[in-house]
């Protein structure tokens, strides 16, 4: 049920880092207040920390808020750059960005 759940959903990535002490109500007063979303939408909610290792992902499943939390062991995870608060990205690239990858594939030049 979750994968299919997961197959429309839009994914929000803030682009200004979050102090990562915030649990489920904090997180979702971010969503609400900075970001200007609801956070029982069903969009995934992407932030991360100052230094750029940890990363929390806020989701309403429809039964109640879900935090998936990850932290690098080496490096930083490459986050997408944007003069605005949050930038919608796709799964494929919710995947490489918590791989530590780059969230959008370089070209072959």
């Amino acid at each position: 049920m979750i994968a299919a759940d997961l197959a429309n959903t839009q994914v929000w990535v803030a682009t200004t880092p979050i102090d990562m002490r915030k649990s489920f109500d904090g997180m979702a007063e971010v969503v609400r207040s900075f970001l200007g979303h609801d956070p029982l939408s069903g969009s995934l909610f992407v932030f991360r920390n100052k230094g750029g290792h940890l990363v929390k992902v806020l989701w309403w499943d429809r039964d109640g808020l879900a935090i998936y939390y990850k932290r690098l062991e080496r490096g930083e995870f490459r986050w997408p750059r944007s003069n605005h608060v949050a930038v919608e990205i796709t799964r494929d690239q919710l995947l490489r960005l918590l791989s530590g990858l780059d969230v959008k594939k370089r070209s072959a030049a």
